[in-house]
């Protein structure tokens, strides 16, 4: 067990590499990996349901005791990712497939490795964690409506399956990973060590599927599709910081809202693409995927390094 738990850390710890390395064997290898398609959505619900052994009731309790900075990431979230979403594709050219892909990964809610980057980051952990629980229960009824109203002028979208699939990949497995959590605390504590590595092996098959399933297409849009990420990821972080810094939060704040506004839960964005789109249209949720840790990593390393005279010393 002991070396599992030290296998996970690892694992955890390397997370971007073994992404970015998954991706890389998706398009070469893709006869094998696209076989995992099919089960992007139970991969997703695996993950989701090790998110709901870890989730504590103390994590919304920033909702209660300053419900005003939760609003302003939640808000924020919700309202610059999708935005910056369809002005990319108003601004750059790009097939109804991509466009679709890109606006569904900018519907999405905030990802848990926002969390992680956030503690690199020296930012405040409490209130990502707060917006990031936020927006996954959310997301149910905000993503299908976000994407019906922005991505239904490129591909036909059905926001009542839409809800239903977000319900049964994100909220049941949350809730019963929170049930097994009081019910079974000892057996739970003893699993969560290996928690890390189940939540990589999950990511990377996902990433490695929708690369796999959609090799020509990213021989034909990659580069084109990374830009619009890129761009996309980057403004993210840009305006969340700035958003917040407008609305008089602290630096040590700042720093966590600009992480939660720029990254992604990428994996129900494939999820969701696969399901109700086009393969090609996960392709943009899948380099989110790869190139939201790589650039998270960086930005996290860089607000580490800066000083503020109204950031708290870190705990």
């Amino acid at each position: 067990m002991k070396f599992l738990a030290s296998l996970s850390a690892f694992v955890g710890k390397t997370f971007s590499i073994w992404v970015i390395l998954f991706a890389v064997l998706g398009f070469f290898f893709p006869g094998f990996f696209k076989q995992f398609a099919p089960w992007i959505v139970v991969l997703l619900g695996i993950i989701m349901f090790g998110m709901g052994l870890t989730i504590s009731v103390e994590d919304f309790r920033e909702l209660v005791r300053r419900p005003h900075e939760v609003a302003i990431g939640v808000i924020a979230h919700f309202g610059i990712m999708p935005a910056l979403a369809l002005l990319l594709t108003r601004i750059i050219p790009m097939p109804p497939e991509v466009a679709a892909g890109v606006i569904l990964v900018g519907c999405c809610p905030g990802g848990t490795s926002s969390n992680v980057m956030t503690y690199l980051a020296r930012g405040d952990v409490a209130l990502s964690v707060a917006c990031t629980s936020v927006t996954t229960l959310a997301a149910p009824i905000v993503t299908p409506f976000l994407v019906w109203m922005f991505a239904s002028q490129y591909l036909p979208v059905n926001a009542w399956s839409m809800f239903i699939s977000i319900v049964q990949v994100i909220i049941v497995p949350l809730l019963l990973g929170f049930i097994a959590q009081k019910a079974m605390p000892r057996l739970v504590r003893a699993a969560i060590p290996a928690l890390p590595l189940v939540s990589v092996v999950g990511i990377v098959l996902i990433v490695a599927a929708v690369v796999g399933a959609s090799k020509a297409a990213i021989v034909q849009s990659g580069l084109l599709i990374f830009v619009v990420v890129v761009l996309h990821n980057g403004l993210g972080y840009l305006f969340g910081y700035y958003a917040s810094k407008a609305l008089g939060l602290n630096f040590y704040k700042r720093k966590a809202l600009a992480i939660e506004v720029g990254m992604q839960n990428s994996g129900l964005g494939a999820a969701l693409a696969t399901a109700y789109f086009s393969p090609i249209a996960a392709v943009p949720s899948a380099i989110f995927s790869v190139w939201h840790n790589i650039s998270g990593a960086t930005l996290a390393n860089w607000f580490a390094s800066r000083k503020d005279a109204d950031a708290p010393p870190r705990a």
